[in-house]
């Protein structure tokens, strides 16, 4: 039974599957947390990542995302480290294990519902330009490189990710089990959030200033 627990990083922030996420670990709870699962894999046995929720008011989801660990960045003197990982599995908590310095959970992975049919090409490039055009603005540039390679099974996830949207958003649409609906959601958003950054775009120009556009709070 003692395998079959995920280490759990509480974070300000939702994971999702595909997404590089790098970490600068420093508390010791998590240099041991990230040092046992390094362990394990170099040993190819025990709990290879761990499990990131998203917690607000010293309250975490019960639905999170695994950060697969691909390699150290940066060793320190004083044992912090810089990790990058990357969103791998997608878990339910059933429990809570609080033996160990780290929290640790024992969960349940999902995927999608099989039966759900995948989003049609039409959708899926309606997705891509609109997520394009967000791009460009958050950059400001016109000459934004998008590489969305086929296939398009997580595409809701990797266009959302990189993008400022709001963290409860971020948290429902990780544990939607269909990617047809999910990837109608994020269009959705993408197409509010580009409504609303060419409106402070408009306002800061007429009040003299530049224009940047920050995340929305």
């Amino acid at each position: 039974m003692e395998n079959l627990l995920l280490p759990l990083f509480p974070l300000e922030t939702v994971l999702l599957p595909e997404q590089p996420f790098p970490l600068h670990i420093f508390e010791e709870r998590y240099k041991l947390m990230v040092g046992e699962c390094l362990a394990a894999k170099a040993a190819g046995v025990g709990p290879q990542e761990f499990g990131v929720l998203l917690v607000r008011d010293e309250h975490f989801a019960t639905v999170g995302c695994t950060a697969r660990i691909l390699n150290v960045t940066r060793k320190y003197e004083d044992g912090r480290m810089d990790i990058f990982t990357v969103g791998s599995r997608r878990f339910e908590v059933l429990y809570t294990d609080e033996e160990k310095a780290y929290l640790r959970g024992g969960v349940q992975f999902f995927d999608d519902d099989p039966e759900h049919e995948a989003p049609s090409d039409a959708a899926a490039e309606e997705a891509i330009g609109l997520f394009r055009s967000a791009m460009q603005r958050l950059r400001q540039s016109p000459e934004v490189q998008i590489h969305l390679p086929r296939p398009y099974r997580h595409l809701s996830f990797r266009i959302a990710s990189p993008l400022p949207l709001d963290m409860e958003f971020k948290q429902e649409i990780l544990g939607l089990r269909d990617e047809g609906e999910r990837l109608q959601c994020v269009t959705r958003a993408i197409r509010q959030w580009i409504l609303h950054a060419d409106h402070v775009k408009r306002a800061r120009a007429k009040a003299g200033g530049n224009g940047d556009i920050h995340p929305q709070s």
